[in-house]
């Protein structure tokens, strides 16, 4: 469990990091709706409109929508459109299994959870948190909540999480979507070294109207490893050994198996109007936050 210094809100984000954090929104790539609200009136709590555009009056529409500036000055009613906009909903799933153990990736993407749950309750979003193979008692998921009075419990719920299962990040994605409730944006936090292929979990989170931001975090040498000699290799989930001579000609196999992974994850995000980025856990996280994310079009 990490201990926040004094006068810091959390030990994983510095509270000048936070308060630039505030002003940043998510910014997905569609609408969670498309109705207009001079054509569908909805009572539903938690929305918001927009106003769209004008159209002619036509019997049976509704009189309150009525522009009667423009009737008054062209002597013909005109509709007001609204766009309806209801409440997005942000889930963070984070990778907790035992390779995240890795130089620093799992602290990393805590990081980044922190960073999307005060954007998404800043934002006035419900924002969930869910664990993919936490260790021992940790909890697994912060139940729904918005408004920044929650922005405390996300940090409490985030410095008491650790890893080390082996839960797969395929496995979790259905788990949390038996539990999730609404459309919006679904944040993936993962180094995605699973054997397991990706396209069922994805498509049933495209599926439930949840549009996929996949954050890949690698350690340096996971992304350009400098090795020599006589190596055994240790699956760090399943305990697996692999002893290795010819470690030239390995790490050649091991890039080019990286590189078409990256290749894999962004087509399998892209193919369903997702996005995907991946980063090194050694990288800044102020140069995530606010130059890549931003760049990309992830915030504004």
């Amino acid at each position: 469990m990490n201990v926040a210094p004094q006068n810091q809100l959390t030990s994983l984000l510095d509270n000048s990091v936070l308060a630039r954090l505030e002003r940043l929104r998510l910014q997905p790539n569609r609408r969670q709706t498309n109705r207009t609200q001079g054509e569908h009136v909805s009572g539903r709590g938690g929305s918001s409109t927009e106003f769209a555009d004008y159209r002619n009056y036509v019997p049976g529409d509704d009189v309150r929508f009525v522009d009667w500036n423009i009737f008054a000055r062209l002597n013909r009613p005109y509709l007001k459109l609204y766009q309806y906009e209801e409440e997005m909903h942000v889930a963070i799933l984070v990778d907790a299994s035992s390779s995240m153990r890795f130089e620093n990736k799992f602290h990393r993407a805590r990081e980044l959870a922190a960073a999307f749950g005060v954007i998404g309750l800043m934002g006035t979003e419900r924002v969930s948190v869910h664990v993919a193979g936490a260790a021992g008692d940790s909890p697994q998921m912060l139940p729904p909540c918005s408004g920044r009075a929650n922005i405390r419990r996300l940090f409490g719920f985030l410095e008491q999480v650790d890893c080390g299962g082996d839960s797969g990040i395929d496995e979790s994605i259905e788990a949390m979507l038996r539990r999730h409730r609404g459309r919006g944006v679904v944040v993936l936090l993962s180094d995605f070294l699973t054997p397991a292929t990706l396209s069922r979990p994805l498509n049933l989170l495209h599926s439930a109207g949840l549009e996929i931001f996949a954050l890949q975090v690698l350690g340096p040498t996971e992304i350009d490893p400098e090795l020599g000699g006589d190596l055994r290799l240790v699956d760090s989930e399943h305990g697996e050994v692999l002893d290795v001579s010819s470690i030239g000609e390995l790490l050649g196999l091991y890039r080019e198996h990286r590189e078409q992974l990256e290749v894999y994850l962004r087509r399998q995000c892209h193919m369903r109007n997702g996005r995907f980025l991946s980063t090194s856990s050694e990288d800044p996280i102020q140069q995530v936050l606010f130059d890549l994310l931003l760049r990309q079009g992830w915030v504004k």
